[in-house]
């Protein structure tokens, strides 16, 4: 996400930890993994910063421990039923699950999977934000499953949310005048 340097959205999907298995001993680095050793040994896992995890990665020290956010048990859930899965609560902070995605898609040696799980993901989640998005406000008091829908929606999604839901009335105003006979949309 580094062309988004200025954006928040990036900033807290950089703000993760992911976990690093170290390949050969690291000296006078102990204090990346916060504990009192003077040296990272050979085998040691550590959760890193992403921002650090690029160094440590492209510079083969290590290699990454797939963040449980996109963990097998996940990525099971999102195939059979994507709609069930809280996105907001697998990464934290903004529950900018997508985001997350594309920063740790860039060290990836199978790139086009998690791109297919993230956009197969979208997909099937929009139609239901979409659907939430236009009855939000005539459905009153929610049911428990369309209010728990909403509140497990990523960062990105909830944007899209917001924005369907405001543009929604104006769409539908103009598609019901462009319905009408022209000699009355004229007045």
């Amino acid at each position: 996400m580094e062309d988004d340097y200025f954006s928040i959205d990036a900033i807290l999907a950089e703000n993760q930890r992911v976990g690093c298995r170290f390949k050969i001993e690291i000296a006078d680095m102990g204090h990346l993994g916060g504990g009192g050793d003077r040296d990272i040994s050979k085998g040691t896992s550590l959760q890193l910063p992403i921002w650090l995890v690029y160094t440590v990665i492209l510079s083969d020290w290590a290699d990454m421990i797939m963040p449980p956010a996109f963990g097998s048990k996940v990525r099971n859930a999102l195939k059979a039923e994507p709609c069930s899965v809280r996105l907001s609560g697998l990464v934290g902070a903004g529950g900018l699950w997508y985001g997350f995605g594309k920063t740790i898609m860039e060290l990836l040696e199978n790139k086009e999977a998690m791109s297919e799980l993230m956009t197969n993901t979208f997909r099937k989640r929009l139609v239901q934000v979409v659907d939430q998005a236009q009855h939000f406000s005539t459905l009153g008091p929610a049911g428990d499953g369309a209010q728990s829908f909403r509140e497990g929606l990523d960062g990105t999604e909830r944007e899209r949310e917001r924005h369907i839901s405001r543009i929604y009335p104006y769409l539908l105003t103009s598609l019901q005048c462009s319905r009408l006979p022209k000699k009355a949309r004229n007045g």
